[in-house]
């Protein structure tokens, strides 16, 4: 079977690239490598299972030219981070939403078989229940939830009006290996890490008690496969969280952190840490239920938060240091 995978440069999407090569499929990744990098897909470049499109998916005929022949569609490609559709929300509507909608629309013309994407728990914006049950969703905090929202609306109507089979994870605060640590707009994860290696101090937004249901890379691949591959009727036309069902105060992250670096560098349990002020858009408290998927795709994940962080720093040290 052949599959793409939009942003297969990225974070998320190459470590999704990684595992369905070495399972045996045929993977093309489309990716115009402006937040992905080279370097991870660097080493899939000879094989013969694998094509590289350098295009954008703001471009039609790059969509076009890039699921001919293609059964599943894994759609990655996205600007992600809140501040920056802050600070730029058109750019952020133009990729994540007319993007979007131009992959659909090649998808569909193409016969794709399943289209499954990269949704978002910023989805569940001002709604304050705990856990996060995916038919109980807020008002938007940001243009980046916005847009967000608009792909699963999108993809609705996609499956209602043409038939098209689509699925998307609601992603919640994913981290683990490829995760980029510099920029502007890096994830709280790596960004703390390399600053903990360097003995810098980092910045918690707020008072450290904000919560987030951080998700390790490996349970995200687990339910991008779950989802390619099921066959029950009713899984389908739907959004799940994709998630760990566990959630860590970014106080509680940032001592784990410190904890397992200073098994590499003693120094580091010693480095302070800043408080600075609550960053706009964000969501206080996310929890995820995973029970919508455990029941109709058999999800079962299998790396704890305490698992993956642990996994992240070594292959953070090993990769960085």
């Amino acid at each position: 079977m052949k599959i793409l995978i939009t942003g297969g440069a990225g974070f998320i999407g190459s470590n999704l690239t990684e595992y369905f090569l070495n399972k045996g499929y045929h993977v093309t990744v489309l990716d115009n490598f402006a937040t992905g990098h080279h370097k991870n897909i660097a080493p899939f470049l000879g094989l013969e299972n694998f094509q590289l499109i350098t295009g954008d998916i703001r471009n039609g005929g790059d969509c076009e030219l890039a699921v001919k022949g293609i059964d599943f569609v894994l759609h990655q490609a996205a600007l992600g981070s809140v501040p920056r559709s802050i600070m730029d929300p058109v750019v952020s509507n133009a990729v994540n939403v007319s993007g979007f909608l131009n992959m659909l629309v090649a998808s569909r013309d193409a016969g794709v078989k399943r289209f499954i994407y990269a949704a978002s728990s910023s989805t569940y914006g001002d709604s304050e229940g705990l856990p996060k049950v995916e038919e109980v969703i807020g008002k938007p905090l940001s243009p980046y939830a916005i847009t967000k929202y608009v792909n699963e609306l999108y993809a609705s109507i996609f499956s209602s009006t043409y038939g098209m089979e689509t699925i998307g994870l609601r992603y919640f605060n994913v981290f683990g290996r490829r995760q980029d640590p510099n920029g502007a707009y890096a994830a709280v994860i790596p960004k703390f890490v390399m600053q903990f290696m360097n003995h810098e101090s980092p910045v918690i937004n707020g008072d450290g008690n904000h919560s987030r249901d951080f998700t390790y890379i490996d349970n995200v691949i687990q339910m991008n496969e779950l989802a390619m591959l099921t066959t029950n009727p009713e899984a389908l036309n739907t959004v799940y969280n994709t998630a760990y069902g566990d959630r860590t105060t970014l106080t509680q992250m940032v001592g784990l952190l410190k904890t397992y670096l200073s098994e590499f560098d003693a120094a580091i349990a010693e480095v302070p840490v800043i408080h600075g002020p609550n960053r706009p858009g964000d969501i206080p408290h996310s929890l995820a239920s995973i029970a919508k998927a455990q029941q109709l795709l058999n999800y079962s994940p299998q790396y704890s938060f305490q698992q993956g962080l642990q996994e992240a720093v070594k292959w953070y040290w090993d990769n960085l240091k």
